[in-house]
């Protein structure tokens, strides 16, 4: 089952509200995606816990409704 990119976004942007987040379907399937995601909640924390974060807000969905997420995260520069 396929997950639509905007629920993605809108997931992200429940728990981090100042993200910026970009997704891009790579294969155009619905299934497979990168997501960059900005926010200042990130400054400071470790790379993995950033990753853990985003993983957290999209609810379990990972496995099941979205197979695959190439993750980029980071603070505002």
């Amino acid at each position: 089952m396929a997950m639509p990119a905007a629920e993605i976004e809108a997931l992200i942007r429940a728990a981090l509200p100042d993200a910026k987040v970009t997704i891009e379907d790579l294969a155009g399937d619905g299934d497979h995606y990168a997501a960059t995601v900005i926010s200042e909640s990130f400054r400071g924390i470790p790379r993995v816990k950033q990753h853990q974060i985003v993983y957290a807000a999209l609810q379990g969905r990972m496995g099941g409704e979205l197979h695959a997420l190439a993750l980029q995260t980071s603070a505002p520069e």
